[in-house]
């Protein structure tokens, strides 16, 4: 989350100033190293294990589907 700019003028401008020439600190990645790297190893293979396993009457069903919502058609 972003931090809230202060709301005195001299404090806020000074503020941008820091941001500006990149000398205003960076925020701490709180996240959990070990989840993102989990997470990075299902999203790589995710969509291509899921149409691998759909058969090709399934695939083309979802395909009508996404059709129908992306243009309004009844289908």
């Amino acid at each position: 989350m972003a931090k809230k700019r202060p709301r005195d003028g001299n404090q806020l401008a000074w503020q941008i100033v820091q941001e500006a020439t990149g000398e205003a600190p960076k925020p701490k990645d709180t996240r959990n190293p070990f989840a993102v790297g989990l997470s990075k190893l299902g999203a790589s293979k995710g969509g291509h294990a899921r149409a691998a396993a759909l058969s090709p009457a399934k695939r083309k069903a979802i395909a009508k589907k996404a059709i129908a919502a992306r243009w309004g058609k009844k289908g």
